[in-house]
């Protein structure tokens, strides 16, 4: 889960208090308020602004002096090191022990030094899960905890503690081993060689019901931490909607590798393997990676293909660089199959009743990648963002689309009805598209020029005429309404 994930779901948390809002449902990514209250009819204006984003600190280094005080104030409100905090505190808070049942233990002082064997190791258990997926342990002193990746509740297990926060009274861990399991946890379900290193997954031992679980906690728990409001005001939140595949939905990887500089002078005659795959979990340090179970198979077709194209032009790389693979989907029409018939390289043919659906993967940032959506056609720059799970969208775009409007037996006639989609946020117009059909106007608007662009030609693909895109800043969305007071729906 990344840094802008944690930001965008204490940032929804807190929307859900504005006044204008008067019901929510999930599940997410998506925040889909119905807006039932008094904007005003007026010709939609917008005003181009810059944005920029805060990148995320990485826990585990501290080569960079801060003060103290201008850290703690400067600090991402929902970013990912807040959001554990929030947890460590809320535990320690929870555990406080009396002052006659206090056991005696040294308070860590451990840093990092580099060197992995001089890092010490103890033996933990762990007490609960937090939002970011790492497990909890408190000390025996329950006064100190250790934050540990790739445990569940109930699990012991040997760690290695690499940096600890004194005035916060946490230290962050490396898992090394479990030796005790947790009832939760079955390693049986673990389909990746790399799992425990690599950090890109955090839960392949924990049971599917039970990660679904989880997440709708984690929503549970981001507004009570960041929405601002009482316990009375906080939503229910809904149960987490799965997903039809576990394993093999990726659509989009990117690996990258570096070059030290030792590597770039012997480029041309390597003699130890280069990693070429993901960030290893607490480390700022590239694991190589042959193979990735999530992705889609022709992904892992092109994962493999441009592993190898790199280590044969490795010479022609002046440093690292971030690679991408992203699947590319066309539907060949069964009576047109004989055209295009031609054997192609790399490429994965599936039969459907009425066409062939051809499946490529593309390498180029700026080439354009096409996927459906039940029958709706998408083509987005391939380096940008689109939902990397395909297999959710149909279920998922059906459930918001079933709920945008209130039921006809249960709709209130003295109110407006609802004829209008305003989708703030609307990347390159998925749920302005989506939701189309439901709505006489949808309107999608986003900052980023780009996205727009890609949202109308997706509109013109679709033969769409009750969709307009703008390029804007959502944020101001509700200073100019182009549509009548209550009758509209606003999608996050």
């Amino acid at each position: 889960m990344s840094h802008f994930f944690f930001q965008r779901l204490a940032w929804s948390a807190r929307q859900f208090a504005r006044p204008p809002v008067t019901r929510c449902w999930t599940p997410l990514p998506l925040r889909t308020y119905v807006a039932q209250s008094g904007l005003n009819q007026t010709k939609l204006s917008f005003k181009m602004e810059h944005s920029s984003r805060g990148g995320s600190r990485d826990r585990g280094q501290g080569s960079r002096k801060r003060k103290r005080g201008s850290e703690k104030q400067n600090r991402d409100r929902g970013a990912e090191d807040d959001v554990l905090l929030t947890d460590i505190r809320d535990l320690l808070r929870r555990n406080k022990p009396e002052a006659d049942t206090i056991e005696t233990e040294a308070s860590p002082t451990v840093v990092r030094t580099g060197k992995d064997e001089n890092f010490p190791e103890t033996e933990v258990t762990i007490t609960e899960l937090s939002s970011t997926g790492d497990g909890l342990a408190l000390s025996p002193a329950r006064d100190h905890v250790y934050a540990v990746p790739f445990t569940l509740p109930g699990d012991t297990v040997k760690i290695r503690v690499y940096r600890t926060m004194g005035r916060e009274s946490y230290s962050l861990a490396d898992f090394i081993e479990v030796t005790k399991p947790s009832p939760q946890r079955d390693d049986s379900l673990i389909k990746c060689q790399y799992f425990a290193k690599c950090g890109g997954c955090q839960f392949q031992m924990l049971p599917y019901e039970d990660q679904l679980k989880h997440k709708k906690r984690i929503i549970e728990k981001a507004y009570i931490n960041f929405s601002g409001l009482n316990s009375v005001q906080v939503p229910g939140i809904e149960e987490t909607m799965g997903s039809p595949l576990q394993y093999g939905y990726r659509t989009k990887l990117t690996p990258h590798f570096s070059l030290p500089g030792r590597v770039k002078k012997a480029a041309h005659n390597l003699t130890e393997p280069l990693n070429i795959g993901f960030m290893m979990k607490g480390r700022r340090k590239v694991m190589d990676i042959e193979d990735c179970p999530l992705g889609t198979d022709i992904v892992r077709v092109g994962l493999k293909n441009e592993r190898q194209r790199v280590l044969d032009s490795l010479h022609q790389f002046k440093a690292g660089a971030t690679l991408l693979v992203r699947e590319n989907t066309r539907r060949i029409p069964r009576d047109k199959i004989e055209e295009n018939a031609t054997e192609k390289k790399d490429v994965i043919r599936i039969d459907h009743p009425d066409y062939i659906e051809e499946k490529s993967y593309i390498t180029d940032q700026k080439g354009i990648s096409s996927e459906y959506i039940d029958d709706y056609l998408f083509r987005n720059v391939a380096g940008t963002f689109f939902q990397n799970n395909n297999s959710i969208l149909s279920p998922f775009t059906q459930y918001v689309r079933e709920r945008a409007l209130p039921a006809s037996a249960d709709s209130d006639p003295s109110k407006p009805k609802l004829k209008y989609l305003l989708d703030a946020y609307c990347g390159s117009g998925l749920f302005t598209i989506a939701l189309s059909t439901v709505f006489r106007s949808s309107l999608g608007v986003d900052v980023a020029a780009g996205s727009i662009e890609s949202a109308r030609e997706n509109a013109r693909l679709n033969k769409l005429k009750n969709t307009g895109f703008a390029a804007a800043d959502a944020a101001k969305l509700f200073q100019d309404v182009p549509y009548p007071p209550g009758s509209d729906v606003i999608g996050y």
